[in-house]
Formats: C-alpha cells, structure tokens, sequence
C-alpha cells in the first residue's frame, strides 16, 4: 500500500485519492436525502498505473469513516464497496435495505449523473 491523501470533494460527488502527486482513483458518491441521509457510492475507478496499491480499499475505507463521522449510514451500489463492505463488517455497517432501494430509484432517474 502506498501513502495516499484523501480529499472529499463534496460538491463534485468525489471521494479522490491522490498518490505520488496525481490524481490515482476516486469514488464517485451522491448524498441521498429521502427517506433518510446516506452516502452513496455509485463506482470506483483506480488507474491502472496504481492497482494493486490499495488505492480502493482506502478510498472505501474513508468513505466508512466520513460517514460514521456525520452520522450517517452507506448505501454502496458500488460493486468494490459492496465486496469491500462484505470483507470489513467491523468498519461497514449494513445499509437499510429501503435506504438501497431508494439509493437504486435515485441512480434509475438520473443515469445522466453515473
């Protein structure tokens, strides 16, 4: 693993990782309001340059601890954070299945977005 630096670029709907002065990957997110807040991981692209550096398991690992830090849950659709969820249940607590299928419903009206 290498040292990275994790910004959350709220408005952007980016979870970004920056490794050896470049952009290495991101989580592409939204914020879901109805019918509870959550943070919605929508996909995750690593460039290829940087797999197997845990550029991803830190960028979901993050994504964890920005929520527990709001006080909100995660709703991953994300198929990465979904496994990586599944492999961490101490740091990534289950979502709500309504929270998901609202998450889904969101994704649905909006392909434009993802």
């Amino acid at each position: 693993m290498t040292d990275t630096e994790i910004r959350d670029d709220r408005a952007a709907g980016r979870l970004e990782a920056h490794a050896d002065g470049e952009l290495a990957g991101h989580i592409a997110y939204f914020v879901l309001t109805e019918p509870g807040p959550a943070l919605v991981p929508v996909h995750t692209v690593v460039r290829p340059e940087f797999e197997g550096r845990g550029i991803a398991g830190s960028l979901a690992r993050e994504l964890y601890t920005i929520a527990a830090r709001e006080g909100v849950p995660v709703a991953p659709l994300c198929p990465y954070v979904v496994k990586w969820a599944a492999r961490h249940p101490e740091e990534a607590p289950v979502a709500d299945p309504e929270l998901l299928r609202a998450a889904k419903r969101y994704v649905t009206a909006h392909p434009e977005q993802w």
